[in-house]
């Protein structure tokens, strides 16, 4: 019996210790994951989106906090000193999972500035072609909220990625109901 308590303890502080590890290597490589999505994921997205900022909207991003507890990043873009636009990171439901989009967004009239695909799991040749420019230059200059043209839209699907698309559709209209919810905000920490 003396053996079942002990071999019990033993395990019970191993596991202990390998948790205890684990969370403390979360906790300092966090800041280094974050600058890898950053640089790797989300920058060339926003190149993408917004190639004429004169600004760095990496390094001038914030984070904020919507109604439901969220936090959102938003990626300022200046021109002569002046916000004239944002662009922020949302998801929309894939075939191969979660796609997401970082969506650009024009202040002087809250139009679409463009769209850039960050992160993905779609079919290669299929679903994977909701990141070509053909399906994504569509969003450009676009009112929001925009639909595919088989839900009363202006959107073209990419033919046989049907999911792929309504899912990208989904992350820019997500995205386009956080920048609203966020605009005054917005406007508070970069107006000028």
């Amino acid at each position: 019996m003396m053996a079942i308590v002990r071999m019990v303890v033993v395990l019970s502080v191993l596991c202990g210790l390998s948790g205890f590890a684990l969370s403390y290597l979360k906790m300092i490589t966090a800041t280094a994951i974050e600058e890898q999505e950053l640089t790797y994921v989300q920058g060339p997205a926003l190149k993408r989106v917004f190639a004429q900022a004169e600004n760095s909207p990496i390094a001038d991003r914030r984070g904020f906090t919507v109604s439901n507890g969220e936090k959102v990043t938003v990626f300022p873009v200046m021109k002569a000193g002046k916000l004239v636009g944002v662009a922020l990171e949302n998801f929309g439901k894939g075939y191969g999972g979660p796609i997401g989009v970082m969506v650009g967004f024009n202040t002087a009239d809250d139009t679409l500035a463009g769209v850039g695909m960050t992160t993905m799991k779609e079919t290669p040749g299929l679903g994977m072609r909701v990141a070509d420019p053909g399906f994504t230059t569509q969003f450009m200059s676009a009112a929001t909220p925009v639909n595919l043209k088989n839900q009363g839209g202006k959107i073209d699907a990419v033919s046989g990625a049907t999911i792929s698309s309504a899912g990208s559709v989904e992350a820019v209209n997500k995205a386009a109901q956080t920048y609203m919810g966020l605009k005054p905000e917005i406007f508070k920490v970069w107006a000028k």
